[in-house]
């Protein structure tokens, strides 16, 4: 939770990038701010990073906050913000929004200071009924973490096994096998949605 201005160029990691530019707004005059995101997908591509430095160039008389925000960040788009971000033009702020500071390049994150905002989403086991998985119970619950991290991906991981564990339930090995990938394939930053669709599902089937 963000709760105060920020005036300089900082970078910011967070649980929701959409919940914390609410709360962070109101902190600054609506004409002052600028918001960059890709409104189609969670990734801020060439595209953006094009309109930020245009919108970086267009002088001001005063400080103009420009957002940059996306759950990850193509390597691309960050090579070419290099430059406009060591040497921001006169009166202008970048902050960078997103959620995992891996999905950032050492040379980003080396030239801005950022800040650790994220909180732990899951502390224990998953509500999920294992012993009654469904599908309905599956979309449901992709549905509220389609957005995540692979860091939350795998606390989720590791939620339904401790879950798995409470309820007593014999895994094959072919599930287990499924488990032991899941952190792998999740940091080879394989999308989370697909590695919990396929735990769940294997889950599910022996239902």
């Amino acid at each position: 939770m963000c709760d105060k201005k920020i005036d300089k160029s900082a970078i910011l990691i967070v649980n929701d990038i959409d919940k914390t530019l609410s709360n962070l707004l109101p902190f600054y005059s609506p004409h002052n701010i600028r918001i960059i995101k890709n409104e189609e997908k969670d990734e801020f591509q060439i595209l953006q990073a094009t309109q930020a430095i245009k919108e970086a160039y267009i002088a001001s008389n005063e400080n103009k906050y420009i957002f940059l925000c996306g759950n990850t960040f193509r390597k691309e788009a960050q090579n070419s913000l290099l430059k406009v971000l060591e040497e921001p033009p006169k009166n202008v702020v970048f902050i960078i929004l997103t959620n995992s500071k891996s999905s950032l390049l050492p040379t980003i994150y080396s030239r801005m200071p950022y800040t650790y905002m994220k909180t732990s989403l899951l502390k224990d086991e998953t509500s999920l009924d294992i012993l009654k998985l469904d599908l309905k119970d599956i979309y449901m619950f992709l549905k509220e973490n389609q957005k995540i991290s692979k860091n939350e991906a795998k606390n989720i991981v590791e939620s339904i096994l401790l879950k798995v564990n409470k309820q007593d339930i014999k895994l094959s090995s072919s599930q287990l096998d499924l488990f032991s990938k899941a952190s792998k394939l999740l940091e080879l930053n394989s999308r989370p949605n697909n590695i919990l669709t396929t735990l769940l599902l294997s889950l599910a089937n022996q239902n």
